[in-house]
């Protein structure tokens, strides 16, 4: 399995924000998201092939309770399956980062789901050969329905601006089975000024709407750095 970096840091997003953590990325990606901040492990991916027993050390070198699988997109790699079962075994809280438009019978505790709504794709010039691939593997249904249908689950929804609330709105109603309250907004962003002018409109958005708002606490935290 090709991993970019495995570190120690503290969740900074979603309903775990505040858990420290083991994150481990994977290194590869079946999307190219414009707004994509972990380029190294999507559009030039980098890391080292290791074995599910090196990564299972590694983690428990560092010793933490909570494992995050994250990306690039972990779910392209079937090594996720005999990985998760070993962070079980460690007895490891694990939460899953992914798409949605990848299904692996995984051991998982929290499904953490980023669905790619129209406002992620690449422009022909960014990524010629990629914009067609990203819009036609972006939304897949049945994968979704599958994961939350087997884990607990959060969704994350990515917002650069106003209307992209409504492709939300879609996107939720194309689902009734998703419960609302595990559904929250994230602005789009890299640093912390731009994440405040972002917030200054989406929270009283989630507000009104009843939606969860999702800050990236790790940027305003640490920066925009690898290994947080």
């Amino acid at each position: 399995m090709k991993v970019a970096e495995i570190y120690r840091s503290v969740q900074g997003e979603g309903f775990l924000s505040g858990q420290e953590s083991v994150f481990v990325r994977a290194s590869g990606c079946n999307l190219r998201c414009w707004y994509c901040d972990t380029p190294y492990a999507s559009w030039t991916p980098e890391g080292e092939d290791l074995s599910v027993d090196e990564i299972l050390a590694r983690v428990d070198e560092l010793d933490l309770s909570h494992v995050v699988l994250t990306g690039g997109e972990p779910m392209l790699f079937a090594e996720l399956i005999p990985l998760s079962a070993g962070l079980r075994e460690q007895g490891r809280h694990i939460t899953i980062e992914t798409a949605g438009t990848l299904y692996l019978p995984v051991d998982c505790d929290l499904m953490s789901i980023s669905p790619k709504l129209a406002n992620s794709s690449p422009n022909a010039q960014q990524a010629p050969g990629w914009t067609a691939r990203h819009e036609r593997t972006r939304h897949a249904p049945a994968v979704v329905r599958r994961l939350i249908d087997e884990h607990a689950y959060q969704f994350k929804f990515v917002v650069d601006e106003l209307m992209d609330c409504a492709d939300v709105e879609t996107y939720l109603r194309e689902f009734p089975e998703i419960d609302r309250t595990r559904a929250m907004l994230m602005p789009q962003g890299i640093d912390a000024d731009g994440l405040a002018r972002q917030s200054e409109w989406l929270e009283p958005y989630c507000r009104e709407h009843g939606l969860h708002f999702c800050p990236r606490r790790h940027i305003e935290w640490f920066g925009f750095v690898r290994g947080t």
